[in-house]
């Protein structure tokens, strides 16, 4: 009898793996893309935690991947257990700066900005609705934020570097600040209205430059430069805080 050895060979990629988080045995999908180009590891509330790996992957460098990024998983599945960050009494960074979140009764109203008025100094974010409401209507706020602030500093980048955007779009993205494609549609991360503003420049004025320059080669660098001489500032921040701030 002869026998098809494919059925018994060893996948190269797990559909899952068991990860100690604190004790906490958490349970990681493994999912194999073929247009992926990087390791990534993300968290929703339909898929639970996800990693996905590139079709040409070793399962080596995915696991070494998975570890190194344990801490930020832990923080983002804890955040979201316990609704810290975003609750009533709680603080939030916007646009750099920390603010005291107060629920409202009134249902009606939108997020408003109020000076401070605790005994930390924090001016405060009156979001209206409840404190069952507070998240919802607290990050579509944001993210409205976030679309104001991008729109105008790409519009700014953009006609520096003689390019035009077909469209701008703010997602919930995991693990990615931005993107940007082939037809000219940057993407991006809502959270970047939680960082210091030169924060979310650079991270405008590097997606507008990869309308020139599909990479992050030399030639892509300068470009960013041309638009923003002191990206490195914006650029080691994310570096330093990111993890954080994805947390979120």
């Amino acid at each position: 009898m002869d026998l098809d050895l494919r059925r018994w060979r060893t996948p190269k990629f797990p559909q899952e793996v068991a990860l100690d988080l604190d004790s906490d045995i958490i349970v990681v999908k493994v999912r194999v893309h073929a247009r992926a180009r990087h390791y990534r590891l993300s968290l929703s509330a339909r898929n639970g935690p996800v990693l996905t790996v590139p079709h040409k992957g070793r399962w080596s460098d995915a696991e070494a991947f998975l570890m190194r990024h344990k801490g930020w998983l832990a923080d983002k599945i804890s955040k979201r257990a316990t609704g810290a960050g975003m609750a009533d009494g709680a603080t939030l960074a916007l646009r750099g700066q920390l603010h005291r979140i107060v629920a409202e009764t009134s249902a009606r109203g939108i997020v408003r900005i109020g000076p401070a008025e605790d005994r930390d100094g924090l001016p405060v974010l009156r979001v209206p609705g409840g404190p069952e409401h507070l998240e919802r209507r607290l990050t579509d706020w944001l993210k409205a934020q976030a679309r104001s602030d991008l729109e105008t500093r790409c519009a700014i980048h953009a006609e520096r570097l003689g390019v035009k955007i077909a469209s701008l779009r703010i997602r919930d993205q995991s693990t990615r600040w931005g993107s940007c494609s082939s037809a000219r549609v940057l993407n991006f991360n809502w959270r970047l209205i939680l960082a210091p503003p030169y924060v979310l420049d650079y991270v405008a004025a590097h997606e507008v430059a990869h309308i020139l320059e599909m990479n992050h080669s030399p030639a892509f660098w300068r470009t960013v430069a041309r638009t923003l001489p002191d990206y490195e500032r914006g650029k080691a921040w994310l570096k330093a805080h990111g993890s954080g701030l994805m947390a979120i």
